[in-house]
C-alpha cells in the first residue's frame, strides 16, 4: 500500500511565467491506477491555510468517498495567477461569443479585461496532462478524466471539456460566469459543441441575492438550452437557492460531483 502524498510541481504557463500545480494521490495499492480530476484555483482545494477564501477540503471529500464506495481519483489543482483581474482573463475564453459588460464595471476595468481561455485550455490538455499522466499512477482514458472548477473556473471547465468530448468524460460546472456572453453568441456556440460522446455535466449554481442569483439565473437557462439539445442522461443541474457565491458551497457539491464521476467508472 502506498501512503497519500501531495505534491507541488512547477510548469511555464504560455506567457512565460512560472505556475505552480499541486497534485493529490491517496492512498492507494501498489499497481492501482486511479481516475483523475483537473480543477482550476488550486489555492482553495486542499486546505485553509493557502485560500482567504476557505477551502473545498478535496482531500477529505475522496478519503469519504473511498470509505463509502471504494473508489477514489487524483486531484491535480492548478493555482491561478493570484490576480482578480488577471484570474478573469485567463478563465474567460474569446471565442464563445461578444461579451455584455455589467452596467457598473467601470471602464478602467473593461480596458484590463482581456479573456484568455483558450491560452489556459491549451496549457491544461497540452502541457499539464501529459505530464501527470507520465509521472503519477493515472488511469487514462476519457471516461477516467473529469474538469472541475467554480465562477470563472466554472466557465473555463464548461469551455474544456465542451471543446474536449474526446478527452474529459465529466465536467463539474459550478456558478459559472455564462452571464458575460451575448446570450445569442452563446446558445449558438453550446449547439455548435452538442456531439457524441456526450460529456456528464454537473450544473450547479446557488441562488443568494447578488451575483450568484444573476449566476443561478444564466445558469437555469443554460440547463433549459441544454434540455432541447443534450443527451438527458449526460446532464444533472442542482440549485440551492439559498446557497453563496463561495468555497463553502462548492465543497458539498464537490463531493457529489466526485461520486457520480467515479460512479461511472
Amino acid at each position: 500500500m502506498k501512503n497519500e502524498e501531495l505534491i507541488k510541481l512547477s510548469f511555464t504557463y504560455p506567457e512565460g511565467q512560472e505556475r505552480t500545480v499541486r497534485v493529490y494521490v491517496p492512498e492507494h495499492d501498489e499497481n492501482e491506477t486511479l481516475p483523475v480530476i483537473y480543477m482550476t484555483d488550486g489555492q482553495n482545494l486542499f486546505e485553509d491555510e493557502l485560500s482567504s477564501f476557505g477551502s473545498w477540503h478535496t482531500r477529505e471529500a475522496v478519503a469519504a468517498e473511498r470509505k463509502s464506495s471504494g473508489k477514489a481519483a487524483i486531484i491535480v489543482g492548478i493555482f491561478n495567477d493570484g490576480a482578480p483581474i488577471q484570474r478573469t482573463n485567463e478563465l474567460t475564453p474569446a471565442t464563445i461569443g461578444r461579451f455584455v459588460f455589467p452596467p457598473e464595471m467601470p471602464e478602467e476595468a473593461r480596458k484590463m479585461f482581456i479573456p484568455q481561455g483558450e491560452s489556459f485550455d491549451d496549457f491544461v490538455v497540452n502541457t499539464v496532462m501529459p505530464e501527470i499522466e507520465s509521472r503519477f499512477p493515472v488511469k487514462k482514458g476519457r471516461e477516467n478524466t473529469a474538469f472541475c472548477g467554480s465562477s470563472s473556473g466554472g466557465l473555463q471547465t464548461f469551455f474544456t471539456v465542451m471543446s474536449h468530448p474526446e478527452i474529459f468524460s465529466a465536467g463539474g460546472v459550478f456558478s459559472p460566469c455564462f452571464m458575460l456572453y451575448d446570450g445569442a453568441d452563446f446558445e449558438s456556440w453550446v449547439r455548435g459543441k452538442v456531439t457524441e460522446p456526450a460529456p456528464y455535466l454537473y450544473l450547479y449554481s446557488g441562488g443568494d441575492p447578488g451575483l450568484e442569483e444573476v449566476i443561478c439565473m444564466v445558469t437555469d437557462m443554460t440547463s433549459k438550452l441544454l434540455s432541447t439539445c443534450y443527451p438527458s442522461d449526460k446532464l444533472k443541474t442542482v440549485i440551492k437557492p439559498e446557497q453563496k457565491h463561495c468555497e463553502a458551497a462548492w465543497e458539498k457539491e464537490f463531493e457529489c460531483f466526485l461520486h457520480d464521476f467515479l460512479s461511472m467508472n
